[in-house]
């Protein structure tokens, strides 16, 4: 499930997310984050299969105070997702006065959040974790600690991916 605002150099995005990362014990957590040029926003440890209602109250408790820290001007951007594009969704971005984004499913290139999930992944799981609690500390410390550079650099790479899939004619690219 993808979701990214962008606005001006402003990118945030809210996707739930796996992050494997309980070494020879299995383990893993669903997260919902948002990011922007700015820095990272909330992120929110999921429990349960998420829904329509789930995701709205993600967006209102989660978007909304992300979008008055990071800045207010943002286009949002979700995949196809159906719980994304329910009528109860459109309702509250509509309602809320969020732009949205159309785009392609299946487009995680062209996704500045995936590219910071596995930025974060890859930095969980050099740590020792045992246990899923120790694992949902060292996601959140990691995902405070990400600096802005990292999220300004990966939203001002827009222009040089969207580049990249359209010379591989919509494909997935190394970039």
């Amino acid at each position: 499930m993808v979701s990214s605002l962008w606005g001006g150099n402003q990118v945030r995005s809210t996707k739930p997310s796996v992050l494997p990362t309980v070494k020879h014990g299995g383990g893993s957590v669903m997260v919902w984050g948002c990011m922007s040029a700015a820095g990272t926003g909330e992120l929110q440890f999921i429990e349960g299969t998420m829904n329509a209602y789930m995701y709205n109250d993600l967006l209102k408790q989660n978007m909304i105070p992300s979008l008055q820290r990071l800045g207010h001007r943002a286009v949002f951007q979700h995949d196809n997702d159906p719980k994304h594009t329910s009528k109860m969704t459109t309702f509250l971005l509509k309602k809320l006065r969020v732009k949205v984004m159309d785009w392609p499913n299946m487009s995680q290139d062209l996704n500045p959040i995936e590219h910071l999930w596995g930025i974060l992944k890859r930095k969980v799981e050099e740590c020792k974790v045992s246990n899923i609690h120790q694992l949902c500390d060292i996601i959140m410390e990691e995902w405070k600690r990400t600096p802005v550079a990292t999220c300004e650099a990966l939203v001002n790479s827009m222009p040089k991916r969207v580049k990249a899939v359209l010379e591989n004619n919509g494909g997935h690219t190394k970039y």
